[in-house]
């Protein structure tokens, strides 16, 4: 530890406040974000806390830590930080993050945060000014990997928004039997697109396409009942995708399975995975290789672009949902017979490949940036607990000419 440094415990920081109960957050309209014991949940018209402040998860299994950097207000079920001393409050949200939060608790019936035992926890606190400098070095990690979560937010939105436009809507098509110019595509692929529409158990479609199922040109592989494949050793195994994978886009904490999986079996970045009983989600999947559970596809074709059976499968995930709430079962779910009755019209394979020098490199695009944000997130949470026990410094990483090129 640095001889500047100082050992104390939090107790002398800060207090812990408790949040108060609220209703309509969900639904309101506000300024102010509220918080809950997993993070952000609704909004608000008044903060309970009238400063940037770090929030810590009071009930339940999982109490995470999170960081607001403007007023908010905290329900029931969160603690806000109050600093008693002198403190960057961006620093005590990264030196908390190394905490075991969830090893604490109250003995109550709830697993539940004790104030007594987070007042007892350790930290090592440096000068203020240098307290500064680390939470902006990890800072900038983090503002990186929003931007690109948020760059691909804005491309899914695009390939969805052409998608629909193209395939759903036939907006080129319509224009073209309205005698006036398709907008978005340049005209040697507007040419490719018919002027006319034929009729079709699915209604009006463009003349000369065809009606598909979304299981006739991809393939929907179930995956497996993965405890009935246990790793052989501790140093050779898969981390386990179920739902709680997928929708967190990491296997941190999965269980493990055999690595000697048939490879259909085995997931890879950029493999599409439909999770179709429970929570239902489609998406690309870029946590790193694991084992394909039971209740979720891994959705493939050697027909189509990836960009598109995607995009097909998603355009149905609404009404896929719908169907798996009416089910009166404890958790919803829908049947490979769903897949076989959802069909759109799809057009020649000329029109296909000439799109596809459209979207097929947004998709792309956001794999390579969730990649990245997971890189980047790997080395954050490599550096985290050094920088904040003092074992490396600020100079040190900034000589990192690896580090200056991943947040550049």
């Amino acid at each position: 530890m640095p001889s500047e440094w100082r050992e104390t415990t939090w107790g002398e920081l800060a207090t812990l406040e408790y949040g108060k109960s609220l209703r309509g957050y969900s639904d309101a309209v506000g300024a102010y974000r509220v918080f809950g014991t997993n993070g952000p949940i609704g909004w608000h018209t008044e903060p309970l806390c009238p400063f940037p402040s770090v929030v810590i998860g009071r009930k339940g299994a999982y109490r995470g830590v999170h960081f607001s950097p403007t007023p908010f207000f905290v329900i029931d079920t969160a603690f806000y930080l109050k600093p008693k001393v002198e403190l960057d409050i961006r620093w005590a949200y990264y030196q908390l993050l190394t905490q075991d939060i969830n090893g604490m608790d109250s003995g109550s019936a709830i697993p539940s945060t004790s104030r007594e035992e987070f007042y007892k926890l350790p930290a090592v606190v440096p000068p203020t000014e240098m307290q500064r400098e680390i939470a902006a070095t990890l800072t900038a990690f983090d503002d990186k990997i929003a931007l690109l979560r948020e760059t691909n937010a804005t491309l899914e939105a695009i390939a969805q928004a052409l998608f629909k436009s193209w395939f759903v809507d036939f907006d080129p098509v319509r224009a073209k039997a309205e005698g006036r110019d398709p907008e978005g595509v340049p005209p040697e692929v507007a040419d490719l697109f018919p002027s006319a529409f034929e009729d079709s158990e699915l209604g009006e479609i463009p003349k000369g396409w065809a009606v598909r199922s979304l299981d006739s040109f991809a393939t929907y592989l179930n995956g497996l009942a993965l405890q009935k494949y246990p790793p052989k050793s501790d140093d050779s195994f898969l981390p386990v995708i179920k739902i709680a994978q997928l929708r967190a886009g990491n296997t941190l904490g999965a269980d493990r399975a055999s690595a000697q999986l048939k490879p259909e079996y085995i997931v890879h970045d950029g493999d599409i995975l439909f999770s179709w009983s429970g929570s239902l989600e489609v998406e690309i999947w870029c946590g790193g290789d694991g084992a394909l559970n039971q209740h979720l596809f891994k959705v493939a074709s050697g027909e189509m672009p990836k960009w598109f059976y995607y995009l097909a499968t998603r355009h149905f995930l609404p009404s896929f949902r719908e169907t798996a709430a009416h089910k009166a079962t404890t958790m919803g779910h829908i049947q490979r017979k769903h897949l076989t009755e959802s069909r759109l019209a799809l057009p020649p394979a000329e029109v296909l490949a000439a799109l596809s020098e459209f979207v097929g490199p947004i998709v792309e695009k956001r794999i390579t940036n969730a990649l990245q944000a997971r890189e980047l997130g790997t080395l954050r949470d490599t550096l985290l607990p050094r920088l904040i026990s003092g074992k490396l410094r600020i100079p040190q990483i900034q000589e990192t000419v690896e580090v200056e090129e991943a947040i550049a």
